[in-house]
């Protein structure tokens, strides 16, 4: 046979197994059944409430995610900050390389559908037993060099579809992984937009802290001038020491964790501590967004990256089923050689030095003690378990928006309050200050008044602070700029 003719056949019989393939083994995979309410929360939310440390909220019904969703908080210094993380994070890089690793994976296992060809040649430098037995060359030579020169074609044609789920799988995971990448973005973006408004509120806190604690030393320097004088006590002198101590005492737990939270800002970024810089971030800087999104929740499933990576992990282990179902069938396989040996090269491929074979097997497992059978169940079972998690992965995603939304409007009518009590406390401070220096209150009336000052400050900062950070992870809860899913999967 001429290697033309060699070539024709395996093609041939290439074709006929490739039409002998059918459908593939196993169930065809379908999104689960998940809830799908009207509204996240029980009641509709239309507007938050104003007051003069924040503007009212509006959601509105539409509007869609910005791209960089972090803009909408109006820092210049922010969008630096996320920008700089999303390029340097490390955690960011390694979920890169595993999609990189994943689609490679996936490519592989695609080609595993394909005809494998080797091509070999082996010189080899031999001599016969002359004393035993007889010559095995034609010219009854006793050395001689042996070349061999040999194409090698293998296929197994994948009549149960048994490979196309096996890619099926891989294609899932692989989708599974870019889904895990975006979740990682959207995460690292929420984080570093949740350090920049920590920092803002410990910044503010301190620079309260600071003026409670100059208020208060001026307290004391007033008070003990009129104890020298004979016009206070030594126990309203002892009283504002302690609290001024408590003030001072304060500072150091708010410098702390500010110090902390520059660290990790310096971490998400992809820096060490040492490179962490001075504070950048405060309150009057970072805006409320005045619109919020209005997601529909039927649309959650389709825009979270964590539940449409849990749905691929269910299509993955739907695939499995099929390859484990596969396995249990026959098992079929082509092969085919073609070649030369000469004792000279230039003699290699000659007519009177070919060889060709071609071979067919097909491979049926009849007792294994159940070990198919028995694998085919575990598929299931992690069919059975991945499609539950999924469901647990939808549910705990409407009740993160939930939760959020309720937040939002919490958080608005405490600050509101926050306000109100700030307001009062500072008129409250403001005229005992007055009064105590016209002799009508004492001392430790002035150090209640300054207290409570200081907590409704700190109070309101924190309540400020709060509605910037639900805020922002109602961005990160409805899956931020991730795009929707173009269709249903296969």
């Amino acid at each position: 046979m001429s290697r033309a003719a060699f070539l024709r056949w395996t093609s041939a019989l290439a074709l006929l197994a490739a039409s002998l393939t059918g459908c593939a083994a196993g169930p065809t995979y379908r999104r689960p059944d998940t809830p799908s309410p009207a509204t996240f929360t029980g009641h509709a939310l239309t507007a938050t409430v104003g007051s003069p440390s924040a503007p009212s909220q509006h959601w509105s019904v539409g509007a869609t995610i910005p791209a960089r969703w972090w803009q909408a908080f109006g820092s210049p210094t922010l969008d630096r900050r996320v920008a700089d993380a999303l390029a340097h994070n490390p955690d960011l890089e390694a979920a890169q390389a595993a999609l990189r690793e994943a689609r490679e994976n996936l490519a592989a296992q695609r080609a595993s559908l394909f005809p494998a060809a080797q091509v070999s040649y082996a010189p080899s430098r031999q001599r016969d037993a002359t004393g035993t037995l007889s010559p095995t060359l034609a010219s009854n030579a006793t050395y001689y060099t042996l070349h061999t020169a040999q194409l090698s074609v293998s296929y197994n044609p994948d009549v149960f579809g048994g490979g196309r789920r096996s890619v099926e799988a891989a294609q899932a995971l692989a989708d599974a992984q870019e889904r895990q990448l975006d979740a990682a973005r959207l995460d690292l973006a929420g984080s570093v937009v949740q350090a920049a408004i920590q920092e803002a509120s410990l910044q503010a806190q301190a620079e309260a802290t600071q003026d409670i604690i100059q208020a208060q030393t001026r307290a004391l320097d007033i008070l003990r001038q009129q104890a020298r004088l004979g016009y206070a006590s030594g126990l309203d002198v002892a009283a504002q020491e302690t609290a001024l101590a408590q003030a001072r005492a304060a500072l150091p737990a708010i410098e702390k964790q500010r110090a902390q939270n520059r660290d990790l800002l310096a971490a998400l970024g992809g820096d060490t501590a040492d490179r962490a810089g001075a504070p950048e971030f405060d309150l009057k800087g970072l805006g409320l967004p005045a619109t919020l999104p209005d997601a529909v929740p039927s649309t959650l499933v389709d825009r979270r990256p964590d539940v449409r990576a849990a749905e691929d992990q269910v299509h993955a282990a739907s695939a499995q089923v099929g390859v484990a179902l596969a396995a249990r069938l026959p098992q079929f396989t082509l092969s085919g050689a073609y070649g030369s040996s000469a004792t000279t090269f230039s003699r290699l491929f000659t007519d009177d030095n070919l060889f060709w074979s071609l071979a067919g097997s097909v491979t049926q497992t009849v007792f294994d003690f159940g070990a198919l059978k028995h694998r085919q169940g575990a598929a299931e079972a992690a069919l059975a378990q991945s499609a539950a998690q999924y469901r647990s992965v939808v549910l705990a995603a409407f009740q993160n928006v939930a939760d959020v939304l309720h937040a939002i409007d919490d958080d608005a009518r405490t600050l509101a309050a926050a306000d109100d009590a700030e307001a009062a406390a500072r008129h409250t401070l403001d005229l005992t200050r007055e009064q105590q220096a016209l002799g009508y209150v004492n001392a430790l009336t002035l150090i209640n008044a300054e207290q409570a000052y200081q907590a409704a400050r700190i109070t309101r900062i924190q309540a400020q602070a709060a509605r910037l950070s639900d805020t922002a992870s109602l961005y990160v809860a409805l899956g931020g700029d991730a795009p929707p899913a173009s269709s249903t999967p296969p």
